[in-house]
C-alpha cells in the first residue's frame, strides 16, 4: 500500500481502531494507526500456568441478564468446594440482591454486595481475597474492567466480546503478557455438545484436511434491542446506531477457529467484509415509536477470512431480521462435511457419486454421535442436565472447565490470544465495510506463536 492510499485509509480507520479523529496530514496519528495495524505481541502468555488454587475465590461484576445466569453455573462447584463467590457488583442494588438470594441456596453466607455508582466494581477488583473476576457488563466496560482486574493481580474471565477496538485488543495482550494473569473470553459456544463432538471428530481424523468453515450469529433481537428495560439504558442498540460491521463475531468464529487450529498452527491472514442495506430494525423502531430509528448497521453482515495456510471462513451477523436462530457451524474437509441447524453429517464414500451426495441417515448419524461424542459431555451428563438453563448446559461446562483449570494450575481452554483474535474481527470488519469491502490484513496478535502446531486445550480430560 502506497503512502497516499495509507493516509486515506488511516483517516477513515480512526473511528474503528479506538483513536481520536484526525486529519490525514497528521503524521503522528498516521503513525499511531500504522502501529496498531502492524505491531506484534511477545507471545509469552501462551500455555500460561499459575499456582493451583484449591478453592477459587470469585468476584462477579455485572448482575444483569448474563450475570443472573452465570451465578447459577457455580452451584455445583460451590457445593463441591471448588469455588466460592466472595463479592457481587452492579449499578443497581436490587440486581445484586437478587443474585445473592440465589447464591445463598448453595453458599448460605452469601457474598459482599457492591452497588450504587459506576465505580463500585473497582472495590471488587481491589480486594485481596479474590482470585478471579467474572465480568458480565455492557461491551464498553469489558476491556477497562479486564485490564483493571489484571493490574490488581486477578485472573479475568470476561463475557463476549472482550474488546471491540484494535487499541483495546493490544492493551489486553500487553497487560496479560506483562502481569502473567489469565485473561479468558467466555465464549460459551465452544463448550456446546455439538461443537465439541465436531471438534473431537476432526481431531480423530474423520474430516481429513479442512478447507472451509462457516459460522454466524443470526438471532432476531429486535424486541430486545428496542425494549426500554431489557438492556440497561438500552446500551446494545446504541452500537447499531453508530457503526456498521459484525459486532458479535465470537459465537460463530470461536468454534470454527478451534476446528482450524487458529493460533495453534494457523492464523487469520486478511479479512473482507460487506454489509447489506439496513431496513428491518429501523422499521421495527418506527412501528413501536422508538426514538432509535437512525440505524447505521446493515441488516446482514458477511465477513470472509483467509488464513495463513489458505483455509477460508465465512462469518455472518444478523440480529435485525426475523430469521430463526442459527450459528451455521459448518465445516468442510476432504473426507467429511458438517452443517448445523439442524445438525447434519456427510462422510465421503470411497467412490465418487453422480449428482452430489446425501447426508447420513438418522441411524448412521447417531452412530457417529455416539462414537465421537466429546467425553466431557458424558462425564458431566447429570450436571449438564441440572444446568440446562445455561444455554442447554454449555454455560455450566464453560464455568466448570474454567474453575477446574484454576484448581489444577493448568492453562485455560481459551487464552488471551484466542480472545483477542476472535474479537478483533469486529473492528477489522467495520474498517473493511467503510472501505467498500477492502481487504484488511490481520495483525499478528500471537507474537508468532501461531506457527507452532499444538492440540487445542479443549480436548484435554481434566
Amino acid at each position: 500500500m502506497n503512502r497516499k492510499d495509507f493516509l486515506n485509509l488511516s483517516a477513515k480507520a480512526a473511528l474503528f481502531l479506538g483513536i481520536t479523529s484526525f486529519s490525514s496530514c497528521d503524521d503522528k496519528k498516521d503513525e499511531q494507526t500504522q502501529t496498531l495495524l502492524s505491531k506484534s505481541a511477545q507471545g509469552n502468555a501462551f500455555g500460561l500456568t499459575a499456582d493451583k488454587i484449591d478453592k477459587v475465590r470469585v468476584g462477579i461484576i455485572g448482575a444483569g441478564n448474563r450475570g443472573a445466569t452465570l451465578i447459577q453455573m457455580f452451584d455445583w462447584l460451590i457445593q463441591n468446594n471448588h469455588a466460592e463467590i466472595v463479592a457481587i457488583s452492579d449499578l443497581q442494588q436490587k440486581k445484586v440482591e437478587k443474585l445473592n438470594e440465589h447464591l445463598k441456596k448453595a453458599q448460605p453466607k452469601g457474598a459482599q454486595l457492591y452497588a450504587g455508582n459506576e465505580n463500585e466494581w473497582k472495590k471488587v477488583a481491589e480486594r485481596d481475597d479474590i482470585d478471579l473476576l467474572i465480568i458480565a457488563t455492557p461491551w464498553e466496560w469489558h476491556t477497562t474492567m479486564s485490564l483493571y482486574g489484571m493490574e490488581n493481580g486477578k485472573h479475568v474471565a470476561c463475557e463476549v466480546p472482550i474488546a471491540y477496538t484494535l487499541e483495546d485488543c493490544w492493551k489486553l495482550i500487553e497487560t496479560a503478557e506483562r502481569t502473567q494473569k489469565h485473561c479468558m473470553m467466555m465464549e460459551n459456544c465452544c463448550f456446546n455438545g455439538e461443537e465439541l463432538w465436531v471438534l473431537n471428530m476432526i481431531n480423530q481424523g474423520v474430516f481429513g484436511d479442512l478447507t472451509h468453515a462457516e459460522g454466524a450469529y443470526i438471532h432476531d433481537l429486535r424486541k430486545h434491542l428496542l425494549d426500554e428495560t431489557y438492556y440497561e439504558d438500552q446500551w446494545r442498540i446504541k452500537h447499531h446506531l453508530k457503526k456498521d460491521g459484525n459486532f458479535y463475531t465470537t459465537h460463530g468464529l470461536g468454534p470454527v477457529s478451534q476446528y482450524m487450529d487458529i493460533g495453534r498452527g494457523d492464523t487469520y491472514d486478511h479479512v473482507v467484509s460487506m454489509s447489506s442495506r439496513e431496513k428491518s430494525l429501523s422499521d421495527a423502531a418506527k412501528k413501536y415509536n422508538s426514538p432509535h430509528t437512525n440505524v447505521k448497521c446493515g441488516d446482514m453482515n458477511t465477513t470472509l477470512i483467509k488464513t495463513k495456510l489458505g483455509k477460508t471462513i465465512m462469518l455472518q451477523f444478523d440480529v435485525h431480521t426475523g430469521r430463526p436462530y442459527n450459528r451455521l457451524n459448518t465445516v468442510v474437509g476432504t473426507k467429511a462435511v458438517h452443517e448445523g441447524y439442524p445438525s447434519r453429517l456427510y462422510i465421503n464414500e470411497d467412490e465418487l457419486a453422480w449428482w452430489g451426495h446425501k447426508w447420513l441417515d438418522e441411524a448412521k448419524y447417531k452412530d457417529y454421535r455416539s462414537k465421537y461424542d466429546h467425553p466431557l459431555w458424558s462425564k458431566l451428563k447429570t450436571q449438564i442436565s441440572d444446568n440446562a438453563v445455561g444455554h442447554g448446559g454449555m454455560d455450566f461446562v464453560m464455568i466448570y472447565r474454567l474453575i477446574r483449570c484454576l484448581n489444577k494450575g493448568l492453562p485455560l481452554d481459551i487464552n488471551v490470544y484466542d480472545s483477542v483474535l476472535w474479537s478483533a474481527i469486529t473492528p477489522l470488519s467495520e474498517l473493511s465495510v467503510a472501505q467498500n469491502s477492502a481487504s484488511i490484513k490481520v495483525p499478528d496478535f500471537t507474537g508468532g506463536t501461531w506457527q507452532t502446531k499444538r492440540e487445542t486445550e479443549m480436548l484435554r480430560d481434566i
